[in-house]
């Protein structure tokens, strides 16, 4: 059976975050409404390093997509010369169960994060986002920074914070690119001064944000920490604010941040308000009360196959990619 091979050059022809929101906002509804299939994400840890690889499957029967991504987080990578995580999506037919697809997942998992960011930022905020505080300079700080900036015209300032020598070029880069002024701040303190928005899309296994930083009415989207012995953000923080999810199952499961404050006591499981699919179908009114909200993102393979489900069908409209055959 022939199936489409799309490059990750294919893919960054095809979508961007922008295009995404409509789909991910799809997405997230229907896996908090019940009408998707997705299990639990499996994961294997391999090598002394203990790196990280994920199976994700998911199938929307609305869209008539299923697939799969296949990603590794491998932290040994960088001094090779390579990047640390890589990312691949399959698609099958929902019909048959032939393969229809095999994609590069990187870029799609990039810019189907910040599109889910941009959700979260329009349905929970509890004020406009004037002033924008990004922890990271990596690719998921990439991808958020512009769509952030391209999507939320009140943005009038970004602040960029990394520990990391690559600071500078990075910020570099995005003054270069996008709108609103991009500045690298000269700490974590200096970045989240003021903030209505901070993100953390980081690989710390320790907070990077101090609950004394954040002004009350913020919204924090933490996007890192996604393994149960790492946290991106100060436990304080997380149990004096309102805590939104993408899913419930996977954040007391997976987000340190939430596994080790309920293991400390700080709060329980009911701390979680909702997911974010909820607020966005209607079934709860996230509110603007001025008390700081975070929301923990850890990502869905709802998320990918939605995605990719999308640059597939663009790929076959605009004949896109290499037709091949196993």
């Amino acid at each position: 059976m022939p199936f489409r091979l799309l490059s990750e050059r294919d893919v960054r022809s095809l979508a961007s975050a922008e295009d995404l929101v409509p789909a991910m906002a799809e997405a997230l509804t229907a896996f908090s409404t019940g009408t998707t299939s997705q299990p639990s994400r499996t994961a294997l840890w391999v090598g002394e390093e203990r790196a990280f690889y994920g199976l994700m499957p998911a199938y929307l029967p609305a869209r008539g997509a299923l697939g799969t991504k296949l990603i590794t987080y491998f932290t040994a990578n960088p001094a090779r010369g390579l990047p640390a995580h890589f990312a691949t999506i399959v698609l099958l037919d929902s019909t048959t169960g032939a393969l229809v697809a095999v994609m590069d997942g990187a870029y799609i998992t990039q810019i189907r994060t910040a599109a889910v960011s941009v959700l979260a930022v329009r349905h929970l905020a509890p004020r406009p986002v004037h002033r924008l505080a990004v922890f990271g300079c990596g690719v998921q700080a990439r991808g958020h920074v512009i769509a952030l900036a391209r999507l939320l015209p009140s943005v009038e300032e970004v602040r960029v914070w990394s520990p990391h020598d690559e600071l500078a070029g990075f910020v570099d880069e995005m003054a270069a690119g996008v709108r609103p002024l991009v500045r690298a701040a000269s700490s974590g303190q200096d970045a989240v001064r003021g903030a209505d928005l901070v993100v953390t899309v980081t690989s710390s296994p320790v907070p990077v944000v101090q609950r004394e930083w954040v002004e009350e009415g913020a919204l924090v989207v933490s996007v890192g920490a996604c393994r149960p012995d790492h946290r991106e953000i100060d436990p304080a923080l997380l149990a004096s604010s309102r805590l939104f999810v993408d899913s419930r199952e996977a954040a007391l499961a997976e987000s340190g941040d939430v596994i080790q404050g309920i293991s400390e006591g700080r709060f329980g499981p009911d701390h979680i308000e909702a997911e974010l699919g909820e607020v966005i179908a209607g079934r709860l009114v996230a509110g603007r009360d001025g008390q700081t909200v975070v929301f923990k993102s850890l990502g869905l393979a709802v998320e990918d196959v939605a995605a990719a489900d999308l640059v597939y069908r663009r790929a076959l409209a605009c004949g896109v990619g290499a037709q091949l055959s196993l």
